[in-house]
């Protein structure tokens, strides 16, 4: 069952769906598990299809909108502020434990994409999250500072950094809301950027899996914040309790979580989907399937007592 929820985060109503699973019985706290969507992603993409499996598995679950995107609040809109970001994942734990239906001593997290870096980053400093998982897990400013593929020339930052400086200048002297495309205007523009490119495209501008409130640009004082922030460098600090990153083996980002798992003390997993790519583990079955898999006995195990 799903029901639509709202709570708050920094003084920001946040916008959530709540999944419980059929047949729940009252009077009987489950786990729950906050479930965070990827960068520019809504709750009614790839991290609502996450929560509503793990449901059916006999979770608690709760896929959000952050703050300033979908139907959250927050000014100005499509800001990407990685601390707003691990904020909000620390207040929807915070609004689970206060739920008849969730035990507040079993609740964990799992991230896709830019969450899975922004749930470690909450893991590591607030211990009621008990488990995280992540899948295809980026940390943003490592994207923005060294390319999905940690092959990008640095002048790339420098030029979007002057950017961004130059946006805030803008709009310190009365302009409107600086911002910048992060999808190519047409197909053939996102084919000719790579697969990766192409990839994220056909997901969020077509109907595959399009939706009117995902971003689809991102203010330039996203920029500053992000670069500056780096979603790993607390991992070790969630050690005792467990870690899951699941991978596509086609994935160009997958040296991210690598580096993260490298990072992390212990217990940990790193487990890979072969053939699936970055984007793939949003939504395809064949990949998603044995992904829901894992994470849910991951889940199970670790949540449990």
């Amino acid at each position: 069952m799903r029901t639509d929820v709202t709570f708050l985060s920094a003084g920001l109503k946040l916008a959530g769906h709540l999944y419980t699973p059929d047949g729940e019985t009252p009077g009987v706290p489950r786990p729950a598990i906050v479930v965070g969507h990827p960068g520019t992603g809504v709750k009614e993409q790839a991290s609502g299809l996450y929560a509503r499996l793990l449901a059916e598995r006999g979770f608690v679950t709760l896929a959000f909108d952050a703050a300033h995107q979908g139907e959250s609040e927050g000014e100005p809109r499509s800001l990407e502020d990685p601390g707003q970001r691990v904020e909000d994942l620390k207040a929807a734990v915070s609004f689970l434990g206060t739920l008849d239906e969730v035990d507040p001593g079993r609740i964990g997290a799992l991230g896709i994409c830019a969450s899975g870096g922004y749930a470690l980053a909450a893991t590591a400093t607030d211990p009621r999250i008990r488990a995280v998982g992540a899948v295809s897990a980026v940390d943003m400013s490592r994207q923005f500072r060294l390319g999905a593929d940690g092959a990008q020339d640095p002048a790339v930052v420098e030029g979007m950094l002057a950017a961004a400086s130059a946006a805030r200048t803008a709009e310190a002297g009365g302009a409107d809301v600086q911002r910048f495309p992060v999808f190519p205007a047409t197909e053939e523009e996102a084919r000719a950027g790579g697969q990766h490119v192409y990839e994220g495209w056909e997901y969020y501008c077509t109907p595959r899996a399009g939706h009117p409130r995902s971003a689809k640009s991102l203010t330039w004082t996203s920029v500053d914040r992000i670069a500056a922030f780096d979603t790993f460098a607390s991992v070790a600090l969630i050690a005792p309790r467990p870690l899951l990153l699941i991978v596509g083996r086609a994935a160009v980002t997958s040296w991210m979580s690598v580096e993260a798992f490298q990072k992390a003390g212990g217990p940990k997993e790193l487990a890979w989907i072969e053939g699936a790519s970055h984007v793939d583990l949003y939504d395809k079955e064949q990949y998603v399937t044995p992904a829901v898999e894992k994470l849910g006995d991951f889940f199970a195990a670790q949540l449990t007592g």
